[in-house]
């Protein structure tokens, strides 16, 4: 199973559990992207791009000798997922695409959900905050964008523990903030991806705060080779606040 993270300027550690779980049945791969945690950092700006992440993940499934994996992506890892399953759809055994989406979020998708307006008022403050910079202001913005992330507050301060483990870098930030990075979602995801026809698992919170769950459902029911786990009292890090459900969920997938 080849894990891509999110972020991107995180790095793999946070998914590492419930995952390992699976290390007795499956082979685990988790990079860190390019910029991103043990990796390559200090690249040009214009070499931090969905397209060049996705090489990547090609290059590495030649080195390691992979020639067909399950490809689990989260968030922003999820929207690589869909680019790795396009680019070289051979070596795509199956698709997870977990607590992530296929088309744009618009920028009043939740405005008619006030806690939700509330939970993020944080994590906009920090980005904001023109004292912040490089991953200090990545590793600021995880902390503050932790109780729109979870659903499950009794869970924040082991939620705060793992987010003190975590390799941020800023990296990718650079070119957000330049305008040059290239959008992560794809035009015409719905159409691309059902073209595919490779067995697809949408895996989402029910009270995600990042990327709604109605865009998943919508999705899955309009791809035939999908399917659409929605996951109740879970928020964006549903592998946290439900990580048995979570867990399960893959597991009865790839089975």
């Amino acid at each position: 199973m080849l894990v891509i993270h999110g972020g991107p300027d995180w790095d793999h550690t946070y998914l590492r559990e419930p995952l390992s779980k699976l290390a007795g049945t499956h082979r685990l791969v988790m990079p860190d992207l390019r910029g991103c945690g043990g990796s390559t950092r200090g690249l040009s700006d214009d070499q931090y791009t969905p397209d060049t992440a996705v090489n990547d993940l090609i290059v590495l499934m030649d080195t390691i000798g992979v020639d067909q994996a399950d490809v689990l992506g989260f968030s922003y890892g999820g929207l690589l997922g869909q680019r790795l399953a396009l680019a070289a759809p051979h070596r795509v055994r199956s698709l997870i695409l977990a607590s992530t989406t296929v088309k744009a979020v618009p920028a009043d998708a939740f405005d008619d959900w006030p806690d939700a307006v509330d939970r993020r008022t944080a994590q906009a403050r920090v980005w904001s905050n023109p004292h912040l910079v490089g991953p200090e202001l990545t590793r600021a913005a995880a902390v503050a964008a932790a109780p729109a992330n979870l659903w499950c507050h009794e869970i924040l301060p082991a939620y705060l523990r793992r987010l003190e483990s975590v390799r941020f870098s800023a990296e990718w930030l650079r070119p957000l903030r330049a305008g040059i990075l290239p959008q992560a979602v794809l035009e015409h995801a719905v159409p691309r991806l059902t073209a595919l026809a490779i067995p697809t698992l949408f895996l989402h919170g029910r009270y995600d705060m990042t990327f709604p769950a109605l865009f998943v459902q919508q999705a899955a029911d309009m791809i035939p080779s999908a399917s659409a786990k929605i996951l109740e009292a879970a928020g964006h890090m549903a592998h946290i606040d439900q990580p048995d459900t979570w867990l399960a969920a893959v597991s009865q997938f790839l089975d």
